[in-house]
């Protein structure tokens, strides 16, 4: 695409997991194309977002697109140590019916995703055990981290399936819309893929501060991934401003605050991220109000609402439904229900709770959670019951929604306790169906909310309560219980005007979107981040490569004292296996001076060339001479500058002069920030008055300024280096002039360049240019990764860049550096891959060995069918 966007109508969702529950319930003499051997089941979960997808289904507007995960596909055997395979025909069976339940009446409108292995469950582990935790302040206990680095490869392929599954479908105009922690890779993946395209990100669960997120041991690589949005939204302000909070205090991103509130009286916040803009906002979800209050009041619906109302007659009704994990607050129900019957002897006898808790995973804290629940149920039920009456019901199951509704319509009170909650739907759907007058006089009862569940901010007219405070949850139950009718019905109608629909929630949202978009608010342009496997596949493509390295906070890390930043053991490890492959040149590119490049490379991988302050002076690889390409420039321009400095050091504590050979650098990074920062602008501002005409430019480093000669810089060293013939000498002339005969296949096929100041700048434009001159003079040389050209700047996100991908820090440079030489895994960062159906990399071992075993699976299958068809014909 070019840099104008036009939006089509098409909207491509991609969720979690379909909705539905797959199983094979035959054996295997069915034949593989019989819908009958396959059963699909709808599950429970996530109401709001499957009536989202349906009113996108339905809707006139937008070809609606859906990209979701199968889940786990189970065997008719039910084992749990049975691999799962499936072949093309079974896929296109079930891809059928999923698409007549999802869409009925649409064709090829929802795309499975396929990721099929013996254990399946692995696909959630680490969004489940690690970032849901923390997304809910929950930290997990430490351990040496070999569990949570195979969940993260799994969570990396889980992305990276989506990625490729979008990328079949998706033409230049699409609107992608991704959903919920188990994707937060995926914005930053489809950015790779399609640089200009429209891609945001709907955060369904809380976002925690800073100091719980900043806990996560790949905490920078998730927020990479969502920053590769156009949007991201959330749940409500508080989450928002939490998200922006990290995005500047770990990638080190500027944000502005708007200063009005938008249409839906949210704040929004503009972030910056390496030149582009990101829109962060908040819109709460909704519910689909008018289909709940008619499958709520259905005739089925209504017998069950008599019955459960004989079953209780003369008692008050407190219902609650949660799952049963330790953020939705059931035990401080529990704790609070207890406390309510101790401090109001009166309601002894005349009140029950039911309490519906939905099965979770069966975690260590889930287990104990169940078993503290369990206990405190039978403590309430032995203290204040008695034979023909329990104050308790406690049902540890999924229930029907006509059940679900019978009991909605019959509470007297709705009490949720949660501890930690995005968007609590049963709060929005209580109070639609409140909101409906019908018969067993069942209109108008009060919503008892936790000021923890992010719907309170949008049902500000409940009963808000803090879930820990016990004491005061009893007595706003007793409050609810005494509303008389007149009170209850003014309260429902203050609720029912708070709750959204789900029709407007998406309305809205994509309708912000095309705004955005269309409008073209802030700049569009999103750098993304390196595409590491794509990097690999060049590299090792390529047959004569160069790479070209700033030092200072890229290979290794800003420190207060520059003598400090000596090369780590891994550093030398990695560049040492890199300059051994004769295939690859490396070359040092720094504003350090000789006398230390010489000293920490020189001596140690002589393989290495080095060029010292910023261009001023060359070292060719092998060689032991030093080449000053200013040699014939006038340096008196040096005392002045020199005094200048020295004025500016006394006003200023802590800071301190760097006399090169050629340039001279003034650091303040021991200075205090503040103090350092303002003389840092005086003294820029003093040099550039009297340099001017000198032929030096004063620039302005990290905590540092710079005076050089303007005529030599890292891009001009660059342009050399690249233009020299792969392998040749370099000249050794000041003013480097391009041989307009040199041939293609002696230029390099692969060029990493990485560096992290403004003065790195220079390289990442000279390699740009460098790039539109070999488009027009080797036009027939071009591959599909273009020349092979990569300019990467590396460190914090608030810098604009020329650079074509960023890396967020020293680590990630080393970590990539590491891909390529072999000592990282392909799938310790996101990029572009191509696996198979199992989630292994095509055309690897191990998706080998899954071909031959799909291959003799669909022999047996083909082998079984034949038989079964043989005595079908041998019986009739």
């Amino acid at each position: 695409m070019t840099g104008e966007k036009k939006l089509s109508n098409k909207v491509i969702n991609c969720i979690t997991q379909l909705p539905y529950k797959i199983e094979k319930i035959s054996d295997d003499d069915t034949e593989a194309n019989d819908p009958s051997c396959w059963s699909i089941e709808p599950i429970s979960g996530n109401s709001a977002l499957q009536s989202s997808l349906k009113y996108l289904n339905e809707s006139p507007n937008w070809e609606h697109h859906i990209v979701a995960w199968t889940g786990e596909i189970l065997n008719s055997d039910e084992n749990p140590d049975r691999s799962m395979y499936l072949t093309q025909a079974e896929k296109e069976v079930i891809a059928t019916m999923l698409q007549g339940k999802e869409a009925e009446g649409c064709t090829h409108t929802v795309h499975p995703v396929w990721l099929l292995r013996k254990d399946q469950y692995r696909w959630r582990k680490f969004a489940e055990n690690v970032i849901w935790p923390a997304l809910h302040y929950i930290l997990n206990a430490p351990d040496d981290g070999t569990l949570e680095n195979v969940w993260w490869y799994d969570y990396v392929k889980f992305n990276e399936a989506y990625a490729m599954k979008v990328a079949q479908i998706y033409q230049p105009g699409d609107i992608i819309w991704v959903h919920d922690y188990y994707l937060m890779l995926l914005p930053q993946l489809l950015r790779m893929r399609f640089n200009n395209a429209t891609i945001a990100y709907f955060h369904d669960t809380p976002w925690p501060s800073n100091e719980y997120f900043r806990c996560l041991s790949r905490r920078k690589p998730v927020l990479d991934g969502l920053l590769g949005s156009n949007r991201i939204c959330f749940q409500n302000d508080g989450f928002a401003r939490h998200f922006v909070s990290s995005c500047q205090r770990l990638l080190g991103c500027t944000a502005t605050k708007s200063s009005n509130s938008n249409a839906n009286n949210s704040d929004e916040y503009r972030i910056t991220s390496y030149g582009g803009d990101v829109l962060v906002d908040s819109l709460p979800i909704g519910v689909d109000t008018e289909q709940i209050q008619r499958d709520a009041f259905s005739p089925d619906v209504d017998e069950k609402v008599n019955a459960i109302k004989k079953a209780y007659e003369g008692k008050k009704i407190i219902i609650g439904r949660d799952r049963l994990d330790t953020v939705k607050g059931v035990l401080q129900k529990l704790q609070a229900y207890q406390v309510f019957l101790a401090m109001y002897p009166e309601w002894r006898g005349k009140v029950v709770l039911i309490q519906v808790s939905g099965p979770t995973a069966k975690t260590d804290a889930n287990i104990k959670l169940e078993s503290q629940v369990n206990e405190l149920v039978s403590s309430i039920n032995g203290e204040y019951g008695n034979l023909n009456y329990s104050p308790v019901q406690h049902y540890y199951l999924r229930i029907p929604q006509d059940v679900y509704y019978s009991l909605l319509r019959v509470a007297d009170v709705c009490l949720i306790t949660s501890v930690r909650d995005g968007m609590n739907t049963t709060a929005l759907e209580f109070v639609t169906v409140k909101s409906q007058l019908s018969k067993y006089n069942c209109y108008a009862s009060p919503l008892i909310l936790s000021e923890f569940s992010g719907t309170s901010t949008i049902l500000t007219d409940a009963i808000i309560i803090n879930p820990w405070d016990a004491v005061a949850v009893s007595k706003a139950i007793n409050k609810a219980l005494k509303l008389t009718p007149e009170q209850k019905e003014t309260l429902e109608l203050k609720l029912r005007k708070e709750v959204p629909t789900i029709q407007d929630w998406t309305d809205k949202f994509l309708g912000k979107v095309v705004d955005l978009v269309e409008h073209k608010i802030g700049n569009q342009k999103i750098t993304p981040a390196l595409n590491r496997p794509l990097l690999l596949k060049t590299y090792k493509k390529a047959k004569r490569r160069l790479f070209l390295f700033d030092y200072d906070g890229t290979l290794t890390p800003i420190v207060q004292d520059p003598a400090a930043a000596i090369p780590s053991a891994r550093l030398y490890s990695i560049i040492t296996k890199l300059a051994q492959d004769p295939k690859n040149k490396i070359w040092l590119i720094s504003g350090r001076d000789q006398q230390f490049l010489n000293r920490y490379f020189g001596t140690k991988i002589p393989q290495v060339g080095l060029s010292a302050e910023h261009g001023c002076f060359m070292k060719d690889v092998s060689s032991e001479e030093w080449i000053n390409l200013t040699s014939k420039f006038d340096m008196s321009w040096q005392k002045e500058v020199g005094q200048i400095m020295e004025e500016y050091t006394k006003k200023t504590p802590g800071s301190f002069i760097e006399r090169k050979k050629v340039a001279l650098t003034w650091h303040y990074r021991r200075s205090d920030p503040q103090l350092g920062e303002f003389n840092a602008d005086a003294l820029k501002t003093s040099l550039e008055k009297i340099t001017d005409g000198l032929g030096v430019e004063v620039m302005e480093g990290k905590a540092n300024i710079e005076v050089r000669p303007s005529f030599v810089n890292k891009g001009e060293i660059v342009k050399r280096l690249v233009w020299t013939p792969h392998g040749a000498k370099q000249l050794i002339e000041d003013n480097f002039s391009i041989d307009e005969n040199v041939l293609r296949d002696e230029l390099p096929e692969f060029v990493l360049c990485l560096g992290d100041d403004v003065t790195d700048e220079d390289m990442f434009k000279q390699l740009n240019h460098i790039e539109e001159q070999w488009d027009e003079k080797y036009p027939n040389f071009e591959s599909s990764d273009g020349f092979g050209i990569y300019p990467v700047t590396v460190g914090s996100a608030s810098k604009k860049t020329v650079a074509k991908a960023y890396l967020t820090d020293p680590q990630q440079v080393l970590d990539t550096l590491g891909l390529l030489v072999g000592d990282v895994s392909l799938f310790q960062s996101a990029g572009t891959v191509d696996l198979d159906d199992r989630g292994h990399l095509k055309d690897s071992e191990s998706s080998l060995r899954s071909e031959q075993a799909s291959a003799a699976y669909a022999m047996k299958r083909s082998t079984s069918s034949n038989n079964g068809l043989k005595k079908s014909s041998k019986n009739n």
